[in-house]
């Protein structure tokens, strides 16, 4: 099949399917969360604390690494 020639057709089934699943989407609720209060928010924000990962493992030698 030489898609030259049926370029028009693929360009236009193509914008048809972005139309169909466009107007299929739109009436679709979106979720809406619940706003958080205020005093949770300032609450947590003195209480952050920085997780650490620590990785314990030995480096692999060239011969390990080439026999992988």
């Amino acid at each position: 099949m030489n898609i030259a020639k049926n370029m028009e057709a693929i360009f236009v089934a193509i914008i048809a399917i972005a139309a169909a699943t466009s107007l299929a989407t739109a009436a679709v609720p979106k979720f809406r969360a619940a706003p958080a209060p205020i005093a949770a928010i300032t609450a947590s924000a003195g209480q952050v604390t920085m997780h650490t990962v620590y990785v314990s493992a030995k480096r692999l030698s060239a011969e390990e690494k080439a026999a992988l």
